[in-house]
């Protein structure tokens, strides 16, 4: 199955740098792209070797993988012989046949066609033209120009260095075959979606190309076996960059071969399975947790489905792919779980199996991110806030309080250990409130801080002695959610009550609070906010401002002082009394004034610029 909704985020780190080609689209993206369609590959090491000349035969080799022909050949050298310097166990001479029967190239007069020779920049474009059925007589004017110029009008030549004369390097090549993708054939047709690709704005959309592409899911084993030398791959483990050998047993992974990249994904969710939908014989729906999960693979089907035994009211532990589906399910035998975080709510009902006995749904944001809901089969109390561990074990759920359990000291610049501890490769690390609001954050984030004792709640050791659990203590300032309050309007009615409306922007999404009856403190401009559990506003107030006078990518300076942006800072523009969000690259301060508004709590790593408000000089 061939699944790559969740995929994106992991995918925009392979595209993240800054040079681009045309319409906006990186090199980096085009490389991808190219590789993930096997039309160029990287030597062993992954190298792309883009300043190489490019011969007649591996243009030809690259024409094919760029065709509908692309799966047509299984093997190098079948035996085939059409001219006389290329014999029949030729590497390329199954290409050179395609490509000669389709009549995109031709050889010489004297029966060569000299594979070894490079190509230049008219015969790569009359080939090309070719594939897309231009032919010689269609075209305006003599050879070269005439080929020249459609290949010019086309967009072919987009990007690409050569002139006339003169040998593609792989590098021209590259664009070349890009730029084949989105110009258009001669019937009118974005080449690209001949090909089952889709385009949008002149380009091409890397995800439909990689979903071709990708294999899986798969459950390991262990290591997993992969069908391509593993050696130079690039494996990415719940997005972050990590190494084939990391991937451990019960880790769902997918892989391109072409692009030589796996994925891994360690997400799995425990709990007594409450409902199976449409019905328990063929689910394709399973709720644990109190949340639904849609069941991806047969395998995943059938473990819980009643013709396995499997039932309302089972434990058990699901293994989530990429786009957070089913993909497998452990035995209840053979699941051993440990989850640690912190209550965010407690509730005693009665058992609907037995009206006399008390069960409890304890919610739980957990060190992964995730929140989960474990029901309990005896009345138990957790306070709001309350550190806990849960153990899924052998059929069974056990929730235990564990007191804090503090650590101090420096977060190294590459947030990669704290103080003498090492991180885990997949640590995971939530920063909590007191009130229980939570957010997953990464090792990153926290680089280069000085932890006091009372900046961790908790943390757990592997057996390696690594930190694979960490709980803070509110230090990033990340719990909140931040916007920009508009106005503020109170409003007497007859009796003389007063009653507030506050109207505020969240991400340039309007919002209004309307005859609240919390009074908050929050007047017009930058505020930070609670919500409770069922989105209600519990808390809002107003954040600093200041004046910056320079911006960067990462940083905001002031007279006297700079303050790093978060990731997620809002920027609005503001013109006639209306705020238009906006984005960082489209602000700079010889334009704009402009208004930072930080956040003011009491945390070690807190104080980032979160909104930005940008009104034109």
């Amino acid at each position: 199955m061939k699944r790559i909704i969740c995929l994106l985020l992991t995918v925009s780190m392979l595209f993240s740098f800054t040079a681009f080609a045309n319409d906006g689209v990186s090199e980096e993206n085009i490389v991808q792209t190219i590789k993930a369609l096997g039309i160029m590959r990287g030597d062993q090491y992954g190298n792309m070797d883009l300043d190489r000349d490019i011969a007649r035969a591996e243009f030809v080799k690259m024409m094919v993988a760029a065709s509908k022909y692309k799966d047509t050949i299984s093997e190098e050298g079948s035996g085939f012989s059409l001219f006389s310097d290329v014999k029949n166990n030729h590497w390329a001479s199954e290409y050179i046949r395609v490509a000669v029967n389709e009549k995109w190239v031709v050889g010489y007069t004297d029966g060569s066609f000299k594979p070894s020779k490079t190509i230049t920049l008219e015969e790569a474009c009359t080939a090309l033209l070719r594939l897309l059925g231009y032919s010689s007589e269609s075209l305006a004017g003599s050879f070269p120009y005439a080929q020249l110029n459609k290949a010019d009008a086309i967009g072919l030549r987009d990007m690409v260095n050569a002139k006339k004369g003169q040998e593609l390097t792989r590098r021209d090549c590259m664009y070349l075959f890009y730029n084949l993708l989105t110009a258009e054939n001669s019937g009118g047709q974005v080449y690209a979606t001949t090909l089952g690709y889709t385009v949008t704005n002149n380009k091409v959309d890397y995800m439909s190309v990689i979903t071709e592409g990708i294999s899986g899911p798969y459950v390991a084993n262990g290591v997993p076996n992969l069908p391509f030398d593993t050696t130079y791959a690039t494996v990415y483990r719940d997005g972050k960059a990590s190494s084939v050998s990391a991937i451990s047993r019960y880790d769902v992974y997918y892989y391109n071969t072409d692009m030589k990249t796996v994925w891994a994904y360690t997400d799995r969710v425990s709990g007594v399975i409450s409902a199976l939908s449409p019905n328990a014989t063929n689910p394709t729906g399973v709720t644990v947790g109190g949340k639904e999960y849609k069941i991806e693979t047969p395998e995943a089907q059938y473990k819980l489905s009643a013709l396995s035994g499997a039932k309302i009211g089972d434990v058990t532990t699901l293994l989530l792919g990429m786009n957070g589906t089913v993909v497998s399910v452990i035995d209840s035998k053979e699941t051993n779980t440990v989850y640690y975080g912190v209550v965010q709510k407690c509730v005693q009902e009665l058992d609907d199996n037995n009206g006399a006995a008390i069960k409890t749904k304890l919610t739980v944001a957990c060190t992964n991110g995730n929140v989960q809901t474990f029901t309990l089969d005896r009345e138990v109390e957790f306070t709001v806030g309350k550190l806990v561990s849960v153990s899924v074990s052998n059929g069974s759920i056990k929730v235990n309080s564990v007191g804090d359990k503090s650590l101090s000291g420096v977060v190294s610049s590459g947030g990669t250990r704290l103080g003498t501890y090492a991180f885990a490769d997949n640590v995971c690390i939530i920063d909590v409130s007191k009130e229980g609001d939570f957010v997953k954050i990464e090792p990153e984030r926290i680089a280069g801080i000085t932890f006091t004792s009372s900046a961790v709640r908790y943390y757990v050791l592997n057996t390696k002695g690594e930190i694979s659990h960490l709980i803070l203590n509110d230090i990033t300032g990340d719990t909140w959610t931040y916007g920009y309050m508009t106005d503020v309007n109170n409003t007497e009615s007859m009796s003389g009550n007063v009653s507030t409306t506050y109207t505020y922007l969240v991400k340039g999404v309007p919002n209004s609070l309307r005859n609240s009856a919390i009074k908050f403190s929050a007047t017009t401009g930058g505020v930070a906010i609670r919500y409770d559990t069922d989105g209600s506003v519990k808390n809002m107030k107003n954040t600093s401002y200041v004046k910056l006078i320079d911006l960067t990518a990462n940083e905001a300076r002031s007279d006297n002082k700079t303050f790093k942006i978060s990731d997620d800072v809002q920027v609005y523009l503001k013109q006639d009394d209306e705020y238009y969000l906006t984005d960082l690259t489209s602000i700079n301060a010889e334009e704009y004034d402009l208004m930072g508004h930080y956040d003011n709590i009491n945390a070690i790593a807190g104080g980032r610029i979160r909104i930005i408000i940008a009104t034109a000089k």
